[in-house]
């Protein structure tokens, strides 16, 4: 048993059994990039390094879904799949060309479900009644990029929309009963660690269901790589030691309902200029398991949950 409400037991449960994600990349943009809010993206982004090879907005969704599964079939016995639609802002567009892709993909026969990707601002009310009537029939989760529970930090990594937004939309569909997920970037310019570990706390008063952690990293391609190239020191990047260490005590901060998908993500290593890691996802999320039972402890533990308070 996990120390922590983990989202791979949490599929096993939802589904009877190991359910594959297969991302997708259905030719969205974002409105920080087309210049409705803004140009240039996000300061930390490139897209490039969480697509794979086989996401490719030239060919159809289902295409896309078959390249997918043949390149997960080898290595893993999944007999279903999720759908999902990762690259840029998933519910920016009109609604239903989005929804039209969404058919799609759900048209699949090995598809039993479809994961979204998006920004808090831009989630259409037509969007979400038709998504809350999906979730109805099948499984629908939407992921949201939030980053930081601080505006300050919003506004300086180029993101054109507040953490207001973010609690509206998660509350939007939490009332739909569709699944959300906040993903947040731990590491961020100006961000202390006790303000990080406050991030818990903010998010425990949320409802959201999933959440997705990972280490601020320095990728080619991003603004975030010119700034390091010209002052290194404005950024003060993980260890992993020290990453594990304040993952355990965000963890214990963080209600135990909320599932913890993943701690950590790394991009391809040829993109990444800082901090180089030699360790892979598994076995930081290892180290992590291993740092929760030396210190005896779970999540949701400093808010005064017992061990017996996680998912069997």
């Amino acid at each position: 048993m996990k120390r922590y409400n983990d989202y791979s037991a949490y599929i096993r449960r939802r589904f009877g059994g190991r359910v594959q994600k297969i991302s997708v990349n259905a030719g969205f943009t974002c409105p920080n990039r087309d210049g409705t809010k803004g140009t240039g993206g996000c300061a930390f982004c490139n897209n490039s390094t969480f697509n794979p090879d086989y996401c490719d907005p030239r060919r159809s969704v289902g295409r896309q879904l078959d390249d997918g599964i043949a390149f997960f079939s080898p290595k893993y016995q999944a007999q279903n799949y999720l759908a999902y639609f990762q690259a840029y802002s998933n519910t920016y567009g009109d609604t239903a060309a989005v929804l039209a892709k969404y058919r799609e993909a759900l048209a699949h026969p090995k598809v039993c479900g479809l994961v979204i990707g998006t920004r808090p601002d831009c989630l259409a009310d037509d969007l979400l009644d038709a998504l809350a009537d999906m979730a109805r029939e099948v499984y629908v989760a939407v992921e949201l990029g939030a980053e930081s529970c601080s505006d300050a930090t919003l506004s300086a990594i180029n993101r054109g929309h507040t953490w207001a937004e973010t609690c509206a939309a998660v509350n939007r569909l939490a009332e739909r009963r569709i699944a959300v997920g906040l993903h947040m970037i731990m590491g961020l310019p100006g961000e202390s660690r006790e303000f990080m570990l406050s991030e818990a706390d903010t998010l425990s008063a949320l409802p959201v269901d999933f959440l997705k952690l990972h280490q601020l990293q320095i990728v080619s391609g991003s603004l975030f790589a010119g700034r390091y190239a010209s002052s290194p020191e404005s950024f003060v990047l993980w260890r992993p030691d020290d990453y594990a260490d304040f993952c355990v005590d965000f963890a214990e901060r963080l209600n135990p309902r909320i599932i913890i998908e993943r701690f950590v993500s790394q991009a391809p290593r040829g993109m990444v200029l800082a901090p180089q890691w030699d360790i892979k996802n598994f076995e930081f999320t290892h180290l992590v398991d291993s740092l929760f039972l030396r210190r005896d402890t779970w999540q949701g533990r400093a808010l005064g949950f017992g061990l017996d308070s996680l998912p069997a």
